[in-house]
């Protein structure tokens, strides 16, 4: 439970510019769509998959490291992971396992004869969208599991995309679609404070001792 006294103060210390892109960017962020990354062995690609997730306004991105485990590029990330949650697995099973409970149907993004193409996927359905290792792609574990299999439209002599780029191209499609719908995708009031609250303690300096403060005044 907010304590919602408390966040009232420490929105004290913000300027009012980032109190003002705070509000802008809660009323654009969801969670009826996420992403999962399942052993991208290249740092970069996962770090510019959070990216994209921050810019298209995606809060959760699970990441899945069975076999590669590496720290996130702060660098090409630009600091994103400072905005969006970070989940990660230690294997498939355990991720998929929680994005059913949670109510994700799983969304495999490879060409296969069951397809669906990105102009044809049906948005109202809460989606995790996974994409594979640089070579190799998705796991067979990932594979029997998906509930639909998604491509991307590709007219050239080459048959897939780098999947930064690929998740770039599928988000800006989606997220677009979905916020012309009455669907109810936002953030609800109680995950947009819990989040302000978490970003504000990312934001301000002494946050622990502000907090401190504030309770001993109490």
């Amino acid at each position: 439970m907010i304590d919602l006294r408390l966040l009232k103060y420490l929105e004290g210390y913000l300027t009012e510019n980032r109190r003002i892109r705070f509000k802008e960017v809660l009323s654009q962020r969801t969670k009826h769509f996420t992403v999962a990354t399942e052993d991208v062995y290249q740092l970069h690609n996962t770090s510019a998959v959070i990216r994209s997730c921050d810019v298209f306004g995606i809060q959760e991105v699970n990441i899945i490291e069975e076999q590669n485990t590496k720290r996130i590029d702060r660098e090409i990330a630009m600091g994103a992971q400072k905005w969006v949650d970070l989940n990660r697995y230690h294997s498939v099973k355990d991720c998929i396992a929680d994005l059913k409970e949670k109510g994700y149907q799983i969304v495999a993004t490879t060409p296969h004869t069951n397809n669906c193409s990105l102009n044809d996927f049906d948005i109202t359905k809460k989606s995790c969208f996974f994409f594979g290792r640089e070579t190799e792609g998705l796991s067979d574990e990932v594979l029997e599991s998906a509930d639909c299999y998604l491509k991307i439209p590709m007219a050239g002599f080459t048959e897939s995309l780098n999947i930064s780029v690929s998740a770039a191209i599928i988000l800006q499609h989606v997220t677009s679609k979905l916020k012309q719908t009455d669907i109810n995708w936002r953030l609800s009031v109680t995950e947009i404070q819990e989040k302000k609250l978490d970003w504000i303690a990312k934001t301000i300096k002494s946050y622990d001792k502000i907090v401190a403060r504030f309770y001993n005044k109490s």
